[in-house]
């Protein structure tokens, strides 16, 4: 089984892992770019971030984001309705690993013209 490369215009998306029960990715964020402003209402996912650094906003208490800049080695687990965005201080690669339901996002804003899907 070989990966599937799924272009972005934050970057791409390497899927190296899909099951019944978990997915298993590499997120390569390109500097200066940023994935949506999101939430997801059944997916539940943990970050990692490989390479690279990353600005990380996810709200903490209802209506306030919290930002937190993580570097090589840093984690943090996305349960699902938590909105979050990551930012590419400079290119990073993320692996995150989830459960199935990757068409379940919420887009509340999107640098790329997505919001709402």
């Amino acid at each position: 089984m070989s990966a599937d490369r799924i272009e972005k215009p934050w970057g791409y998306e390497l899927h190296w892992a899909k099951t019944e029960r978990y997915v298993g990715k590499i997120l390569h964020i390109k500097a200066g770019h940023a994935l949506s402003l999101q939430y997801h209402n059944m997916k539940d996912e943990t970050i990692f971030l490989q390479t690279g650094k990353m600005l990380f906003e996810y709200e903490e208490k209802k209506g306030e984001l919290k930002k937190w800049e993580m570097k090589p080695g840093d984690a943090y687990h996305v349960v699902p309705h938590t909105v979050h965005r990551m930012t590419a201080i400079e290119d990073c690669d993320v692996l995150e690993v989830s459960t199935p339901e990757l068409d379940d996002v919420v887009r509340l804003e999107d640098r790329y013209g997505r919001e709402g899907t």
